[in-house]
């Protein structure tokens, strides 16, 4: 089992060189997303899968400092900007982020002066569309190999959770912390 899922593995991350034209098999992806409401409390996440592995000690939070109001697109900025300046942190070799066209862009632009050389992608949840910047017109997820569906969905669904779940420990800290405040 486990050399047939290592063959999966390795035919999946083949199929995403192949769409996305790199010159290596990624061994590395990182799934960035943003979670808020109104832009109170808002969070960001990069989750990291490891040869198509979800690898948890590689996780990171982030809690947006420099973006007031809701703008997603800044936020997601900010935290792409704070990330490529951890040149420690192993350099990945996609970068999955969230959202649409529009993410993807924010995305771009905040990572051109980056050492982070990497090849970035976003999904659209509602068209379930996979975006990339040389293409005008995205992929249709359904239309792509059920395995490497699977595993793009798999990323960003669990950035989406982690930031998720960071975000709800944050409102959950403030809502307990505040009526102690009142009191003093």
């Amino acid at each position: 089992k486990i050399i047939k899922s290592n063959a999966q593995r390795i035919g999946t991350l083949s199929e995403l060189k192949k769409i996305l034209s790199l010159e290596k098999i990624p061994k590395r992806i990182e799934g960035y997303d943003i979670s808020n409401i109104g832009g109170l409390f808002a969070t960001g996440s990069m989750v990291v899968f490891n040869d198509g592995i979800p690898d948890k000690n590689e996780y990171r939070k982030f809690r947006i400092r420099t973006v007031k109001g809701a703008n997603d697109t800044a936020m997601l900025r900010e935290i792409l900007l704070r990330r490529s300046a951890h040149a420690e942190w192993p350099v990945p070799d996609v970068i999955l982020i969230d959202g649409g066209r529009g993410q993807l862009n924010a995305a771009v632009h905040a990572l051109e002066s980056s050492t982070l050389a990497s090849k970035i992608i976003s999904i659209a949840k509602r068209e379930e569309e996979l975006y990339i910047p040389e293409r005008k017109t995205p992929f249709k997820l359904k239309e792509m190999p059920t395995s490497l569906l699977y595993l793009l969905q798999q990323i960003r669904n669990e950035s989406h959770r982690f930031a998720i779940s960071y975000y709800r420990k944050r409102h959950r800290n403030n809502l307990i912390a505040a009526p102690n405040s009142s009191r003093m």
